[in-house]
């Protein structure tokens, strides 16, 4: 189902990348161009044909890997991914696990211990998070953390301008940092990292801890879990028990927030100068550069489809029994 899907998601990316406002020929032109050598830089863009004309000249060159060239950058748009991926993809690896870890040990605490500190954080933050933007939400941590109290690196980019980024190995400046021995730089990337990971964990940790929650709730109150307790067998076992069988929809929520979190990335990394594929698809759309955006909605669209396909094979390992 990859191959249709993706198709799909080509097609319809390229319609509607189209209908969005601004003339890049102009754009790049400025105001002050002549029609002539508008219609011209239009030819040598190739948008002067048809939309079928534009779509088929398009689709013949992802086919080869061409996924065009940038009119902002005037790179090829497949190496500026190539060069962005990997901060947008460290962000998201760790909020993802600070995302995992804080709604999965809240939910868990939750329903262990009914009416203690950890049950009311979760009915007041299982209704807060969802309506809370993350934009606001790094603002505000801008403002305090960084601002008033000073304990949080600048907001600007992923390391500080003074020091050299480390060689890169996987293109994450944490894993990178270690691999070369260079703490100063970890230290550096580490401290960059907070605010942004901090942001969309807030963000996206309640609907995790809600599902997490609901789930284990009703494992915990299940026959074979309270023959267990009465087996004396010990309480961090029967978490243990009851968690591995809350694993399958827990799993498939952690795949479904992982291509959010790709998604959310646009705005933090606006935000926080992070040099990501977000901030590269904010300004593909500001200077209506086709290409490019056409691009990011291609490489964002086989990462979620990749993440699926992981969730979908996760899913059989935590549940054996759905492959009967």
């Amino acid at each position: 189902m990859v191959v249709p899907q993706m198709l799909g998601v080509i097609f319809v990316t390229f319609m509607l990348v189209r209908m969005l406002p601004g003339d890049p020929a102009l754009l790049m032109l400025g105001n002050m161009a002549t029609p002539e050598s508008i219609a011209n830089l239009r030819e040598q863009l190739g948008l002067d044909g048809s939309l079928w004309q534009q779509f088929v000249h398009y689709l013949g060159g992802v086919l080869q890997g061409d996924l065009g060239v940038s009119l902002f950058t005037s790179n090829p748009v497949a190496v500026d991914l190539m060069e962005r991926a990997p901060a947008t993809l460290e962000l998201i690896f760790y909020a993802m696990i600070l995302t995992i870890l804080i709604a999965v040990a809240i939910a868990v605490l939750a329903v262990v211990r009914p009416g203690g500190v950890a049950d009311y954080v979760s009915r007041f933050y299982g209704m807060a998070a969802g309506a809370i933007p993350d934009f606001w939400v790094g603002l505000l941590l801008i403002f305090f953390l960084f601002s008033t109290l000073g304990i949080a690196a600048a907001p600007f980019g992923r390391i500080d301008p003074m020091i050299t980024p480390p060689s890169t190995v996987t293109g994450f400046y944490t894993f990178d940092a270690i691999i070369a021995g260079d703490f100063a730089a970890l230290k550096s990337a580490a401290g960059r990292l907070l605010l942004p990971v901090l942001t969309l964990t807030i963000v996206n940790a309640g609907a995790l801890m809600k599902m997490t929650k609901t789930t284990f709730a009703e494992i915990w109150r299940a026959d074979f879990i309270r023959h267990q307790r009465a087996s004396g067998l010990g309480q961090r076992r029967i978490v243990r028990n009851a968690l591995r069988n809350s694993l399958p929809p827990i799993i498939t929520l952690v795949g479904f927030l992982v291509g959010f979190l790709l998604g959310a990335a646009v705005l933090v990394e606006t935000i926080f100068s992070w040099g990501g594929l977000g901030q590269y698809a904010v300004q593909a759309v500001t200077y209506s550069d086709y290409p490019a955006l056409q691009g990011f909605v291609l490489v964002a669209a086989v990462f979620i489809l990749v993440v699926y396909l992981v969730v979908d094979i996760l899913y059989e390992l935590a549940d054996p029994r759905i492959q009967v």
